[in-house]
């Protein structure tokens, strides 16, 4: 599941790279009515190829919003597991592809080592971060820390969206009450998880600084972050 507004540019190279990768993965786009035609694009490949689907909502109303809405349709197919990531390309299919496969081996071993929600993790050994400047790498790792001591998380990245998500406890979790529009849904939803009693599991990933189109993340976004995060503590109980 792809959450997209404006990115037309890196999204057709994405899913080309998803399919090289698991041709047998089925793609959901949740597009915000972007104005550069990427809900278009994805209309005209869905004709041809019944393994991409677009869910068109008629405006911009926040990542958080448009993340849930995608995730409560995944959930009415039959799928077993919903993975999601950013359309821009900083999340890469072949860790995708790797995240997969641990998925698969611990799902075949014993009970014990089975997990809810696996995590592509920049912050985690073997994990790292390419391209990012000195004082967005400092505002991440505040964001984690905070959220990680606010939230009582123990997961080492809370704010990546790149992730796996078993379907049976993503129905238990309650997807209603997430209210997080921007970017603290990730978070919100971390923490609704771990209180239904999700298992957790972090796999390392390489997180690249997009190359196409424009960032959407400001400084006020930060700041904004930071605040819901502290609101979801203060809500904890």
């Amino acid at each position: 599941m792809i959450a997209t507004y404006n990115e037309r540019q890196p999204l057709p190279q994405l899913v080309q790279q998803i399919w090289q990768h698991l041709p047998l993965a089925r793609i959901l786009v949740v597009d915000d009515n972007s104005p550069d035609g990427t809900g278009d694009w994805v209309r005209e490949l869905a004709a041809r190829d019944e393994r991409i689907e677009l869910l068109h909502r008629e405006e911009k109303a926040g990542l958080g919003a448009a993340t849930v809405a995608g995730l409560q349709m995944a959930l009415q197919k039959s799928s077993d597991w919903i993975a999601t990531m950013d359309a821009d390309l900083s999340h890469r299919p072949e860790d995708l592809n790797r995240m997969w496969q641990v998925l698969n081996q611990k799902e075949s071993g014993d009970g014990d080592g089975k997990f809810d929600v696996l995590i592509g993790s920049r912050y985690i050994q073997g994990g790292r971060i390419e391209n990012w400047s000195l004082p967005r790498r400092f505002a991440s790792r505040a964001v984690n820390g905070f959220a990680r001591w606010v939230l009582w998380l123990k997961t080492r990245d809370n704010s990546g969206a790149f992730r796996i998500y078993r379907s049976e406890t993503l129905r238990r979790t309650g997807l209603d009450s997430i209210s997080c529009n921007g970017f603290a849904y990730l978070e919100q939803i971390l923490m609704h998880l771990k209180k239904s009693g999700a298992r957790f599991h972090e796999v390392p990933i390489v997180f690249s600084e997009r190359n196409l189109g424009e960032s959407k993340v400001t400084l006020g976004e930060l700041f904004r972050n930071l605040r819901d995060i502290l609101w979801l503590g203060l809500r904890r109980g």
